[in-house]
């Protein structure tokens, strides 16, 4: 299920290492050189993402085939930004803060577009670019964030295994399991690679 639905997904998804600037959290903040990241090295760090057709999800077959695959049970639609979301400048400032999950957070982007800021292995930020169509799952255990662009506007689809738990987790909270298991794997998939390129 992860390698399908791949067609046309670097136009909605896009990566990036991010510089340490201080200024508006919603400009790309590449730095220079740019330095733009390849969808695989997400997937290294256990970030999946599709392209889907967000103009007739209500009836999307490979949406429906993703949900029953993953089990994803539960599904909202919200939109971010000024004029829909209450409290949108504490809510945006939360969103910003770094923090983790003990679940998956998965969004699908069906209008708009924001920013996912996610750590690597070396804890370097990577922003990803979501757009109309792109998909995006968040490991449980990931230290990431949250951010509008300059468009100022998203409207995600939020999906759950179950009942929602959207309970945040501010860096640091190395101690939980989620943690624990996500450095876990990503330690075992960095084995893989290093020894499959000294073959």
């Amino acid at each position: 299920m992860e390698n399908e639905f791949q067609d046309g997904k670097m136009e909605v998804i896009e990566a990036w290492y991010m510089d340490d600037s201080e200024e508006d959290q919603r400009l790309p903040h590449h730095r220079e050189p740019k330095e733009f990241i390849p969808i695989d090295k997400l997937t290294e760090l256990g970030v999946i993402s599709w392209r889907l057709n967000p103009d007739n999800w209500e009836n999307c077959e490979n949406l429906k085939r993703i949900r029953e695959a993953r089990g994803y049970s539960y599904v909202d639609i919200c939109d971010v930004c000024p004029e829909k979301l209450p409290n949108y400048e504490t809510k945006i400032k939360n969103f910003f803060e770094e923090h983790l999950h003990t679940d998956e957070e998965i969004r699908y982007c069906l209008e708009g577009s924001g920013y996912f800021d996610v750590r690597d292995q070396n804890d370097q930020w990577i922003r990803i670019a979501l757009k109309k169509g792109g998909m995006i799952v968040l490991p449980a255990g990931m230290y990431h964030r949250f951010t509008l662009d300059t468009d100022n506007y998203i409207k995600a689809m939020r999906l759950f295994v179950g009942d929602p738990v959207w309970t945040p987790y501010n860096r640091p909270h190395d101690h939980l399991p989620a943690r624990k298991e996500f450095l876990a794997k990503l330690l075992k998939s960095e084995g893989e690679n290093q020894a499959v390129e000294g073959f």
